[in-house]
């Protein structure tokens, strides 16, 4: 075992956790941002331990994979739709998400890649909504940004005779397009730089070197091909409106109605 889980185990975790809190503090890194990495570790203990418990279950019964495999990924979707905006349109992100994990697992299912096994298809299926998850909040807040920042151009554009959705799509485009680039730089760099998970895991349990980096390679392809779906589903769905984060007009005091809104 790389990592033996004692007290020595506990109290350098805390150190490291509340390391990262006080410099996310003293270099003023957000108003809560340290708050939140406090939170975030404590909240990932808890929910490994949980989930550690659950996926015993989970291997024994095809019910229950499902049903596990569907909670992760509502939870992706909910933490990507709220990171993105506060409103209403949050929910929209399953669409980039789910279009981008469901066919990649799908063809390794049905080529046999990955056996209908929990052991198998839980971790393989988690790193795939992981990836999803990432590139459809830094392409989908990337847009809005710059959609808001550039809304002259966007403006200017539709002057000039062209349609909403093509004005905002060339404004919002090259920078929803940077979601790609930690998965461009960590495919690249894969071997040279860094050992990701998948091969270290694999290593650890007795793989061959080759082995170990066949499913690497798999995860990376797989997280590429996964990503830019995302990106460009979200991309699609904020160049349309479809998700944005103006909040519905309340109606003047004394009308029925008000301003049309999500």
């Amino acid at each position: 075992m790389l990592l033996p889980v004692n007290v020595a185990f506990g109290v350098v975790l805390a150190v490291l956790l509340a390391a990262a809190a006080t410099v996310a503090a003293l270099a003023h890194l957000g108003p809560s941002r340290s708050r939140e990495i406090a939170v975030a570790g404590v909240r990932a203990a808890v929910q490994l331990a949980a989930v550690s418990l659950v996926i015993g279950w989970a291997v024994r019964s095809a019910w229950l994979l499902l049903a596990f495999l569907l909670v992760m990924y509502a939870v992706a979707v909910r933490t990507a739709g709220r990171r993105i905006t506060p409103n209403g349109t949050w929910w929209r992100t399953a669409l980039p998400i789910g279009a981008g994990v469901a066919p990649v697992v799908g063809t390794l299912l049905l080529t046999g890649l990955v056996p209908v096994e929990g052991i198998a298809l839980i971790p393989v299926t988690g790193i795939l909504i992981g990836g999803a998850l990432t590139a459809t909040v830094l392409g989908g807040r990337r847009a809005l940004d710059e959609l808001a920042t550039r809304h002259g151009e966007v403006e200017a554009g539709m002057a000039l005779g062209l349609p909403e959705r093509e004005a905002r799509m060339e404004v919002a485009r090259d920078a929803a397009s940077d979601a790609l680039l930690p998965g461009l730089d960590q495919t690249r760099t894969v071997g040279l730089v860094t050992l990701p998970g998948a091969f270290v895991g694999m290593l650890l349990g007795g793989a061959s070197p080759l082995e170990a980096g066949a499913v690497q390679l798999f995860v990376l392809v797989g997280l590429m091909a996964v990503q830019v779906v995302a990106v460009a589903l979200v991309l699609e769905l904020v160049a349309r409106g479809l998700v944005h984060r103006e909040e519905p007009q309340a109606a003047p005091p004394g009308t029925l109605g008000g301003a049309e809104g999500e």
